[in-house]
Order: C-alpha cells, then sequence, then structure tokens
C-alpha cells in the first residue's frame, strides 16, 4: 500500500501543486518549455495549463527534435531523437520499425525512413506502451504495416492513464494504432536475411516491456529497460519495477559479447559494459532504498537522506536527478 503523500492528488489544485513542486526539476525542463513551467508552478493564482495542454506541449517540443541516423549494420539502422530510439531492419522482405517516436515527428521519421529504402515498412514492433514510442503507429498501420506487440502494450494503450506527478492525462489509443498482433512470452520472426527474437520482460519500465533481439547483425534493443548513463523513469502506475529493471539487464546481458550493439529507449547507443554498469547502479539504488523503506521512511525522508549522493554527478544529469530518482525508485520497489 502507498503511504498516505504518495497517494493520487484527489483534486486539480493538488495535481497542479505537486507538479509545481517540480516545476524547477531537470525533468521537467526537460520536457516543457520555461513558460509552461511557470503557469504550472503559479498554480491556482494564474490559469495554469490543463493536462492536455501539457501533454501537447511536450510533444510540441520533443518532437521537434531532429532525427539522427547512425548505420548498426549493413541493413540495421537507429534512428535517434524525438522520443528514443528507433531501429529499422530493411531489406526486400520490407521495413520492420522497433518504435516510432512522437507524433510530430511524422514527417521527419517518414522522410527518414523513405532515405533508407524503397521497401515499404512491413512490421511496427513496440517495445512497450509509451506514447513517446508508439505515437506514430496508427499512420504506419495505415500505409500497410501491421503493429505487434506484447499483450499487455495492447491492453495499456487501450486503457486511459493519469500521471499526477506531471499533471499529465492520457486518453485510450485510437484504434488504428492499436497492435494487431499480440504475444504473451516470445515471437520470432525471420525477414531481410535476419532472425528476430522477441521476448517479454517480467515487469521493469513497465509490465509491457520486451527486448528485440537481432541476431544476425549482433543488435539489441531494450526500450526504456535501458537507459543508458542516466536514471531511468520507472512507471509503476502501469507494473514497473526496479528490481524488474535488474532483471531485464540480467536476461539480457548473456546475449551479448563484447562487440554487441545495445540500444537503450533513452540516451547513445550502447554495449554490454554500458548495460552493466546501468544494471549494477540499479542494484545498488535498489539496495539502499529498501533499507530506508524497511527502516519506515517516508518518501520525503528517504530524498532528504540523499543516499545516491555519490551517484548523481555520473546518472543525474540527464532526464532525473537523484532526488527525482529516489521519489520514482521508492514507488518502483
Amino acid at each position: 500500500m502507498k503511504p498516505d503523500s504518495l497517494q493520487k492528488p484527489t483534486s486539480r489544485r493538488e495535481m497542479l501543486r505537486d507538479s509545481a513542486a517540480l516545476a524547477g526539476s531537470a525533468f521537467l525542463a526537460h520536457l516543457f518549455p520555461t513558460p509552461l513551467l511557470r503557469a504550472s508552478a503559479a498554480g491556482y493564482r494564474q490559469q495554469a495549463p490543463s493536462p492536455a495542454e501539457m501533454l501537447a506541449n511536450l510533444r510540441a517540443q520533443r518532437g521537434a527534435v531532429p532525427i539522427e541516423s547512425q548505420k548498426l549494420a549493413d541493413n540495421v539502422t537507429m534512428l535517434s531523437g524525438p522520443g528514443g530510439n528507433v531501429v529499422v531492419l530493411n531489406g526486400p522482405d520490407g521495413k520492420f520499425v522497433v518504435d516510432t517516436f512522437l507524433s510530430p515527428a511524422w514527417p521527419k521519421l517518414k522522410e527518414s525512413l523513405d532515405t533508407i529504402g524503397s521497401a515499404p515498412v512491413k512490421f511496427v514492433i513496440d517495445t512497450h506502451w509509451h506514447f513517446d514510442h508508439t505515437d506514430n503507429n496508427a499512420p504506419l498501420h495505415a500505409a500497410g504495416a501491421t503493429v505487434l506487440a506484447h499483450e499487455n502494450t495492447k491492453k495499456r494503450m487501450s486503457e486511459p492513464h493519469d500521471l499526477p506527478l506531471f499533471g499529465l492525462h492520457f486518453d485510450p489509443s485510437p484504434a488504428a494504432a492499436l497492435p494487431q498482433q499480440t504475444f504473451a512470452a516470445s515471437h520470432n520472426l525471420q525477414a531481410n536475411g535476419e532472425t528476430l527474437v522477441l521476448q517479454h520482460f517480467v515487469p521493469a519500465h513497465t509490465d509491457t516491456d520486451i527486448y528485440i533481439h537481432f541476431q544476425k547483425a549482433n543488435v539489441i534493443h531494450m526500450g526504456d529497460a535501458f537507459f543508458n548513463g542516466m536514471y531511468p523513469y520507472i512507471d509503476s502506475s502501469t507494473g514497473g519495477k526496479i528490481t524488474g529493471m535488474i532483471a531485464a539487464a540480467d536476461k539480457a546481458l548473456p546475449l551479448a559479447n563484447n562487440d554487441t550493439k545495445i540500444v537503450p529507449g533513452h540516451g547513445p547507443l550502447g554495449n554490454k559494459a554500458d548495460l552493466t554498469k546501468f544494471r549494477d547502479m540499479l542494484v545498488i539504488a535498489r539496495d539502499r532504498l529498501q533499507r530506508l523503506k524497511s527502516a519506515g521512511k517516508s518518501i520525503q525522508e528517504a530524498v532528504a537522506e540523499k543516499p545516491l549522493a555519490d551517484l548523481d554527478s555520473i546518472w543525474g544529469k540527464a532526464m532525473l536527478n537523484g532526488d527525482q530518482f529516489v521519489q520514482v525508485a521508492y514507488l518502483a520497489l
């Protein structure tokens, strides 16, 4: 059971108050323009943006990030920028696209896919349900692609969700964006001379996470079970667990050698050493926070103790700082 201080806010005012408390944070600064944060921080004293406006601004700002292309193998390309990392397998059997960026990036994503080759997109594979990885499912499906994901991804995308901590609300995804094919544990695809192995993780970043192993190319896409060089966001509201994040790394590491390219959901292209460092950091964080929680410390008391201070200079400079990760991880213990 969550402590009272962690219960979902019961009013719009309380939700704005909690968002305002994070308004100066690296996380919200990473997501929202300064004027939007100032409006949120003002709370009920002025007209603050609605959850829908917050989400629209997030999409507009992050969706405007340029797309960068990086060759991972002869027929495998990573696209990075407006919502994580997309991987494309290209060849005569069609394109197989892992994740799809934020919706405002659609024209740039289409242009990037066309630049890679003329073959149509045959399959879209979602690493998990979050909007920054699934926003362009619908236009790719309309162009003829089949969307494939874990069965929990379809379930989560079919539901409304609230993230009161960030003042965000998500309506159910439109029917055209939902996966047309799902699987429960694992699924294999053969295409373009490549074997793609899709495997579900135990609840990690969410309860929908999978990895995609391009066996011949020696590439593993981890989705948001791996944030390279930064503290991860763990969505406990849809089943995320820090122990599951550790288990996900433990599951993927034996598949990798020193030449394996490991694609994170967010951050630069990684390798086995990077994933090992990430896994080791999570173990330290889990053990320290579990001791505090077992001692009866509230989330505010845990933050005040700065239990990850020695890790912050390495891991706390991107999406979440140390205090924010303590809050996120406490909920995910």
